[in-house]
């Protein structure tokens, strides 16, 4: 069986219809009677031996095109058992290339189905409810259940079959005085029953009681004592418009409107490249963005003016480790794009709500459990937005001031995990700039606590409501960066101010100070000195040199600091997040080394990501590296942080050195009141304008 309906581009996000023949052929490859649980169904994107020749000569117009074969990368299992498999489809040739079985150790994502699946057999399990029966909650309460990947501790895993895949389920309740409604906050009410359940049987392996007090002593259900009654934390409009004063509302009255308006419309273009992935050129930027199941948003071909800068840009894995040393909170550590798929966490964004202004929005598609195409509709929303004075000079003897205001194109998608948010985008700047920024939003994970240590200060957490802990956590990001600074063969350099010595010739007064760079020959890691060094790392084309100074074209990177994984180095949580060590990882360029925590995440132990492949030390010499950027936060909760969390904002900025002659946004038209029609709200008027002479600029 052959997909030629739709003709489209190797970097295109899998069709409705591809997705559709990919799992048939899986499905033909066994006997009819088969159930399949399918866990992934996505691109899987040619070699870079393959795509370069081929994204060259489309860009040179060259016709035709090299042919590149269409494949699919499959995982899943055997319905009910655990016989989990990954296949290779080349729907080009109409064949299945591969179709093995895993070992033991390898544990797929959870998915929709599932989890749903065992939110309704923990609250029907009567064992359950037994324990839960113990803490005499209010009549009529309802329960609400959090399925969690389990983790990993190398310890507890002796109370069942060490390759079995689990989950562990954090239980919570409604408001008992507002049970019914759904959108209650039940993190508010967390519940010390925690079931672990097997994901091929659906059944309940075992109930862990949590720990409410200091200690570390396992509790037992028998010990489970009634709950204590608290009050309600919600966050829901209509909810808190009850709560405050008992007005009908208690929002604020004296914030006015504030709207984006572009009366000419979007500077930005988007064309199809395919069925599913979209062309952006805005400005003098030109990119491709695709969008699959575990990255979610992916930019590929990134061009400025022409000139080619990086081959492909992905957040490629996040981790969550978890700070409570107690049983089970141990092994809580969320890996988001690895446990379940950013792709598959994607919001549906509304207009005028998380995107303003004039928006573009692209959809996805992608395989539900069943191996049928589901549709993502607006899962990236492209748009717009005023970022401040780009830049400004006043001659000071004439007067005449000339202010570019600077402007970002924007790439957007918003995660929902479970109790969290993270609002994810790419911007794009008029001088060449690209920022990768992260808001992480949503509600803390919480635990309960007794209520007699609530103004206690918890060495492993922040008590943020009655009877409510929010443990620390760490939260760290990694960005894969495959660079192709003015074409391919990069070099990855760190430079490190330095001063230099007191010398009566060379530094008489002891001020002077010099950079002193450093390539990187073999794969390694580095770690961000500012407060030492100030050292900078730039990706380099050593063998395209500025006219004037003859420093090689870069591109510098500004990395948010970032403080390492706290969790020793024998521990689970530091051997499966292969990249929370160290803010700067460079390997080079394999096929499939794509995630930095290894691509299966789920019940991991290490061996299988970045800081591994690292270590095997490959030389970089011959060019074509890989660039992995850590940043992340410590997030030691507030309690201003509940019921929801204010955005934590940070940012990473890829920036031109020497790329340019000279500041590439001096054609950038100067601001200009005539165009931004700002208005005075205290009778000021533009100079230039109230003296007749050219208003075309505002500060002229």
């Amino acid at each position: 069986m052959t997909v030629k309906a739709v003709p489209t581009h190797p970097l295109g996000p899998l069709t409705a219809a591809e997705i559709t023949a990919s799992t048939d052929f899986v499905r033909k490859s066994w006997p009819a009677e088969t159930l399949f649980q399918f866990k992934v169904v996505t691109l899987k994107e040619p070699s870079k031996a393959e795509l370069v020749p081929y994204l060259t000569a489309e860009r040179a117009g060259t016709s035709p095109l090299p042919v590149i074969a269409r494949r699919v990368f499959l995982a899943y299992y055997i319905r009910n058992t655990d016989k989990f498999h990954e296949a290779i489809v080349n729907l080009s040739d109409g064949k299945l290339e591969s179709n093995i079985r895993l070992g033991p150790d390898k544990h797929a994502n959870g998915d929709g189905e599932e989890i749903i699946a065992i939110e309704k057999i923990v609250l029907e399990d009567p064992e359950v409810l037994a324990a839960i029966a113990k803490l005499k909650l209010p009549e009529g309460s309802v329960l609400v259940t959090d399925p969690w990947i389990y983790g990993s501790d190398g310890v507890n895993e002796g109370l069942f079959r060490d390759d079995r895949r689990v989950m562990q389920c954090f239980m919570y309740m409604r408001d008992p005085a507002n049970s019914s409604a759904v959108d209650s906050c039940h993190y508010a009410f967390p519940l010390p029953v925690s079931p672990v359940i097997d994901c091929v049987t659906l059944k309940i392996v075992r109930i862990d009681i949590m720990p409410t007090g200091l200690d570390t002593k396992v509790k037992t259900i028998d010990e489970l004592e009634p709950w204590q009654p608290a009050p309600p934390s919600e966050y829901v409009p209509e909810v808190v418009a009850q709560q405050k004063d008992g007005k009908a509302s208690a929002y604020r009255e004296d914030l006015k409107p504030l709207r984006v308006v572009q009366p000419e419309g979007a500077s930005f273009k988007v064309e199809e490249f395919s069925e599913m992935g979209r062309r952006v050129t805005w400005q003098k930027w030109d990119m491709k963005v695709g969008f699959n199941q575990r990255e979610g948003m992916v930019l590929y071909d990134v061009h400025y003016d022409g000139l080619p800068l990086f081959y492909r840009l992905s957040l490629s894995d996040m981790a969550i480790p978890y700070a409570d040393p107690r049983h089970p909170f141990h092994k809580k550590q969320a890996f988001d794009l690895g446990d379940v798929g950013a792709g598959l966490m994607a919001n549906n964004l509304q207009l005028g709500c998380d995107c303003l202004g004039s928006i573009y929005y692209m959809g996805g598609v992608l395989s539900n459990a069943e191996g049928k195409a589901t549709p993502f509709p607006n899962v990236i929303c492209m748009h717009e937005q005023d970022a401040g004075i780009a830049w400004k000079h006043t001659n000071y003897r004439s007067e005449r001031a000339v202010v570019v205001r600077q402007r970002e194109f924007v790439l957007q998608t918003i995660l929902t995990v479970s109790n969290y948010e993270y609002i994810l985008a790419w911007v794009f700047n008029l001088s060449g700039d690209i920022a990768y920024e992260v808001r992480a939003t949503g509600i803390v994970s919480t635990q309960p606590i007794d209520r007699e240590l609530e103004k206690t200060a918890h060495p492993f957490g922040t008590v943020v409501h009655p009877g409510v802990l929010a443990a620390h956590h760490q939260h760290f990001f990694s960005l894969r960066v495959d660079p192709m600074i003015l074409g391919h063969g990069n070099t990855v350099v760190y430079q490190d101010s330095l001063a230099i010595p007191r010398d009566p010739v060379l530094n008489p007064h002891g001020v002077g100070y010099t950079v002193k760079s450093t390539p990187l020959s073999t794969s390694g890691f580095l770690d961000i000195e500012t407060s030492k060094t100030g050292r900078v790392i730039h990706i380099t084309n050593q063998d395209v040199r500025h006219p004037v100074n003859g420093m090689p074209a870069s591109y510098k990177v500004h990395l948010p600091s970032m403080q390492p994984i706290l969790a020793d180095t024998e521990s689970f949580h530091n051997r499966r997040a292969e990249f929370a060590d160290h803010p700067v990882y460079v390997t080079r360029y394999a096929e499939d080394e794509l995630y930095a925590g290894g691509t299966w995440t789920n019940q991991s132990r290490g061996g299988d990501g970045v800081r591994t492949w690292a270590s095997r030390k490959d030389t970089l010499t011959e060019g074509d590296p890989v660039v992995w950027l850590q940043f992340g936060l410590n997030h030691v909760p507030r309690a201003e942080d509940f019921p929801v969390m204010p955005c934590e904002v940070l940012r990473v900025t890829l920036r031109p050195a020497n790329v340019f002659v000279k500041n590439p946004s001096l054609d950038v038209p100067p601001s200009s009141q005539t165009v931004n029609c700002s208005v005075s709200l205290n009778g000021v008027v533009d100079k230039s304008e109230a003296s007749g002479t050219n208003g075309s600029s505002c500060c002229a």
